[in-house]
């Protein structure tokens, strides 16, 4: 019996999988964007609320002066908010881009040294 030689490759199978993975993406991608499956949650008598974590904003201006929440505050008085919260509470740092380097570096020690995780230096594009 002699082998047959092909000179192409039959393609059909393999757009037929991608086309099903395609699929599988699209229905999956409308749960991710939306961020929830709904659903109609049962109601109970004895529910606890929720605390939501509010962002927080610590901003550095020129003068190394910090604000919190647009109040002028100490890094120490920065520090007891803050361990009120979660460690997982965002946290937004705004850094004037003249200020000293030494004042944006003794924040983020301060952020890590009370391991919170959830830090994010905002900057312009």
């Amino acid at each position: 019996m002699k082998l047959q030689k092909f000179d192409s490759i039959n393609v059909i199978p393999f757009i037929d999988v991608l086309l099903v993975l395609l699929a599988i993406v699209l229905l999956t991608s409308t749960f991710i964007t939306k961020g929830i499956i709904p659903v109609n949650l049962p109601d109970a008598q004895n529910a606890s609320k929720l605390k939501s974590d509010k962002e927080m904003i610590i901003v550095i201006n020129e003068q190394g002066q910090l604000f919190l929440e647009d109040m002028q505050i100490a890094l120490e008085n920065i520090e007891f908010e803050l361990l009120q919260k979660s460690k997982e509470t965002p946290i937004h740092l705004n850094t004037d881009k003249n200020t000293k380097f030494e004042h944006f570096v003794n924040v983020l020690d301060m952020l890590k040294k009370n391991e919170f995780s959830n830090v994010s230096i905002v900057t312009k594009k």
